[in-house]
């Protein structure tokens, strides 16, 4: 099983903090797994100009293909202006239209106000959603006061995040197993 963890911004510290929980957090708990960081902020990403993924080179074409050979992504982003950043719709916009089927993703998002769960909900999900990914419903949302010296402080936000990462275990592994009882069904 691959998972790629992804900090969907180029500044600030909050989304790379709780990644790296999140992250640190596979690598004990499921030691087996392949687990990549990516951390958009030590790439230099090409802005999408059309062309197939498989097209880029350098930095764009690694974080490309590193997320489509994924079974999983974990996708960490912060909320500015009531959006997601750029970075982060640029990297959507660089894989294909089909690029999370088959894939679990789940999102940890950091933000400075409550009301910015509508992001995720009225932005990021319809997003995912249109590019195939099996969304798992209860991502992590991670407000200001949870964060102390770059250093979650909420034990409940610890808790979601290694709920999160055992909902994306548990999950590609049962779509996994549903997807070769479907293939073995062909007899081929």
């Amino acid at each position: 099983m691959k998972i790629v963890g992804l900090s969907g911004s180029i500044v600030g510290s909050k989304t790379r903090t709780a990644m790296e929980y999140t992250i640190e957090t596979i690598r004990k708990k499921y030691s087996e797994i392949e687990v990549t960081f990516i951390d958009l902020a030590d790439y230099d990403i090409q802005f999408s100009d059309g062309r197939n993924y498989l097209e880029y080179d350098g930095d764009t074409g690694y974080v490309a293909k590193t997320i489509m050979d994924a079974d999983a992504v974990l996708i960490g982003t912060p909320i500015f202006q009531a959006s997601i950043p750029a970075t982060l719709k640029n990297i959507f916009d660089l894989l294909p239209e089909k690029a999370f089927l088959d894939k679990v993703v789940g999102m940890v998002v950091t933000a400075g106000s409550p009301k910015h769960f509508l992001v995720v909900e009225q932005q990021l999900k319809p997003i995912l959603a249109y590019m195939k990914a099996q969304i798992i419903q209860t991502y992590v949302f991670i407000e200001e006061q949870d964060f102390y010296r770059k250093e979650i402080t909420n034990d409940d936000v610890l808790f979601r995040i290694q709920r999160l990462v055992e909902d994306t275990v548990t999950l590609v592994e049962t779509y996994q197993s549903i997807r070769m009882e479907k293939e073995a069904e062909y007899g081929f």
